[in-house]
Formats: structure tokens, sequence, C-alpha cells
């Protein structure tokens, strides 16, 4: 799987969170300033050509839809995370956010 410019994955959070919309849609949930609506036209389009965004024609227009999971690819993006910068061990990037955030191990356990 691909990964998303930050521009690219802020869209792909508001498709996610949509389920469908067309750019004017999305751009009324983008926080100020919004950015052009080409700007958002385009990186819709490349969206689409990584493969994480389909569309149906509607009317003169076309209506997004997520292709990729947001699950699918938090995981990948995760699993990235921890080979990139923790030499794959999940137990090396817990570690990690444990004494960055001063935490104990009973903090980590569930309720």
């Amino acid at each position: 799987m691909k990964q998303l410019t930050k521009a690219e994955e802020d869209i792909m959070q508001i498709l996610w969170q949509l389920k469908k919309a067309n750019v004017k849609a999305i751009i009324e949930e983008i926080s100020e300033p919004k950015p052009a609506y080409n700007t958002v036209s385009t990186i819709v389009r490349i969206l689409e050509t990584k493969g994480f965004v389909g569309y149906e024609k509607q009317g003169k227009g076309h209506v997004y839809f997520p292709i990729v999971d947001k699950q699918d690819y938090s995981y990948q993006s995760i699993n990235k995370l921890v080979d990139n910068y923790f030499q794959g061990s999940f137990k090396n990037m817990v570690s990690f956010f444990m004494k960055k955030n001063d935490m104990s191990k009973k903090d980590i356990k569930p309720e």
C-alpha cells in the first residue's frame, strides 16, 4: 500500500468520516483557511490514482468514496513507523512512548 502525504491523509480522514462526498462537501469539512476547489480536486484525483478513492458519476460531477479501509491504512502506517524508527519492535515503541510520557506499567493496563 502506498504512503500518503499529509494533505492526502487529511482528505482521506474526511472521506472515512463522511463515507461519500463531492469536492464541495470535502471542502466544507476543512477548517479555515479553506483550500481552493482545484487544490482539493487535484488531491482527490491523486488519491484515486493511488487506489485509495473511487467515485460515482452524479449529474455533472463525481461523488468520491474510500476504497481503502481506515483500519487497514492505520495498521500499515503503524507497522511502517515501528519498522523505520523502532527496529521493527513494538516493545521498543511502547517503551519509548512510556518514557516520553512518564508512564508506568500500571498506566497501560486496561481498566
